[in-house]
């Protein structure tokens, strides 16, 4: 009895990191534009495939991981120059769209040069799990799980510490009085998309060994990763971390104690019980801001 216990929570809090970075990068891009990126799950697909296409051209796999994240983080800053910044006087949904639009785009891009065929990474670890109280605990489950937490670190440490972490924080509260300041907001924003971009392909070169990669991977990790960020906030880092971590014990608790085939609904079911009760999140603002 326990040992099943141990076993659906080491498998939720591993989903539930993977959907908390993901959620931090749309919570980000939220504070900084107030736009909700859609585009966030490609950021996770570049980087599972984009190290698997790196370690299949020869780098070693910390090369090809770094090599991903780069690539991410172009893709991200790009997203913003040539797609967001140019309709920036446009209302938050027509920006929305066009991150809707950007998410296609990249997808098919991806399926293009990389084909529809799964693949996969080799996990980091040569001891493949751990027993623990009669559970088994990948190894690789610790890898994501340190690498999330020392991402969240750095991610606070980055806005508490340093003057681009600052500048981004002063656009995200008045885009005109950080203008007026002499910060350059539309090179802040995209930073902030790169950011953003790099978080969410931390997140799928990770997850891969472990759950596969495709050119289509980031649709439904893009969602749950939205989800998180809604349940916990939009806006609120914190949130998104919790929301992200609550997120993944439901599902493999309902996967475990119920059945699998209602996993993936769990997600939508929660947001609108938390959107029902408590509009703004559980750590949003209670201030209601019409758009």
């Amino acid at each position: 009895m326990f040992s099943e216990f141990f076993q659906f929570t080491f498998s939720g809090i591993t989903l539930g990191a993977i959907y908390a970075l993901v959620a931090l990068g749309f919570t980000l891009i939220y504070n900084a534009s107030h736009v909700i990126n859609f585009a966030q799950g490609e950021f996770l697909m570049i980087g599972g495939m984009g190290t698997v296409v790196l370690v299949g051209a020869g780098l070693p796999l910390p090369a090809a991981m770094v090599g991903a994240l780069m690539l991410a983080t172009v893709a991200g800053i790009l997203l913003h120059r040539l797609a967001i910044a140019p309709a920036r006087d446009a209302d938050v949904v027509t920006l929305i769209i066009i991150t809707i639009g950007a998410s296609i785009f990249l997808r098919g891009l991806a399926q293009f040069f990389w084909g529809k065929e799964y693949h996969a990474l080799p996990r980091f670890s040569a001891t493949e799990s751990l027993s623990i109280g009669g559970a088994t605990l990948l190894t690789q489950s610790l890898w994501i799980l340190g690498i999330a937490v020392v991402l969240v670190v750095a991610l606070a440490v980055f806005f508490s510490r340093s003057k681009l972490g600052k500048a981004i924080l002063a656009t995200s509260m008045n885009k005109d009085a950080a203008r007026l300041a002499g910060i350059k907001t539309q090179v802040i924003l995209g930073v902030a998309f790169g950011i953003s971009a790099l978080l969410g392909a931390a997140a799928g070169l990770i997850v891969t060994p472990i759950t596969f990669t495709a050119y289509d991977v980031g649709i439904m990790l893009g969602l749950k990763g939205f989800v998180a960020a809604a349940i916990g906030g939009l806006g609120s880092s914190t949130g998104a971390v919790v929301g992200g971590l609550l997120l993944g014990l439901s599902e493999a608790y309902t996967a475990g104690y119920i059945s699998s085939d209602y996993k993936d609904a769990v997600p939508f079911v929660i947001i609108l019980a938390i959107l029902f009760f408590l509009p703004n999140g559980l750590f949003g603002s209670r201030a209601a801001e019409r758009v």
